[in-house]
């Protein structure tokens, strides 16, 4: 099984920022928002030519990619979904005249096998990043809870990031740096026990976190 990351945050928090340090030899990014990367010279290492970055917004679309890396790119470790909220508001206009709950089921079930094909079929040696917005709301006891933004309460109910290995809250600290929450009692954010225990926030920089995971996976002390 690979291993699934989920990297949540506002528009604008470093979702996609926090990609910039992965190697684009063994990366695939799919665009799912369509918007680009964000940082300097991005187009000349991810691009068609280079066979490691597409544009496609579609459950299956990415489905296929993703099965794709896993089954005929041997050199992809790393494959990165940006933002699976661009795949749900795409299926959802794709279904948009269709009545009843069927509709919020197939919209559920579609980012769901995402997930499963992750942790069920694809390889060991793979790691399969989703990155979504959040949403902050009031929890069962009244409390700020900030989780991952889904279309429709079924996806709620089936809880995306109990699948996942790490959730990484995106957001700015008090000194205005870009990190990633890796445990607190406001968010869903979560990493493996005994990684990261000693802090709330590391820096928001993906391919340190999934070397941490490997490392940590591996024995050896990853902080």
């Amino acid at each position: 099984m690979a291993t699934v990351i989920g990297v949540m945050g506002e528009s604008g928090s470093g979702k996609t920022t926090s990609l910039r340090n992965l190697d684009p030899s063994t990366t695939y990014i799919i665009d799912c928002d369509g918007k680009g990367l964000c940082w300097r010279g991005w187009k000349s290492q991810y691009n068609k030519e280079n066979k490691n970055y597409s544009k496609v917004d579609t459950q299956q679309q990415v489905l296929n990619f993703i099965k794709y890396a896993n089954d005929s790119m041997p050199n992809v470790k790393v494959v990165v979904v940006d933002t699976i909220n661009g795949i749900m508001v795409e299926e959802e206009r794709l279904h948009k005249d269709e009545k009843g709950f069927d509709k919020w089921a197939d919209l559920a079930w579609n980012v769901w096998n995402i997930v499963l094909y992750g942790n069920k079929v694809a390889r060991d040696d793979m790691t399969i990043v989703l990155c979504a917005h959040s949403e902050t709301i009031d929890n069962e006891n009244g409390q700020r809870f900030t989780r991952i933004l889904t279309n429709g309460r079924k996806l709620n109910k089936l809880k995306l990031e109990s699948k996942m290995r790490a959730v990484l809250h995106c957001y700015r600290d008090d000194d205005g740096n870009y990190v990633f929450g890796v445990h607190s009692r406001d968010s869903i954010a979560k990493t493996p026990l005994g990684l990261y225990d000693d802090v709330e926030s590391i820096p928001n920089d993906l391919a340190k976190v999934i070397a941490d995971i490997q490392e940590f996976d591996e024995g050896g002390d990853a902080q």
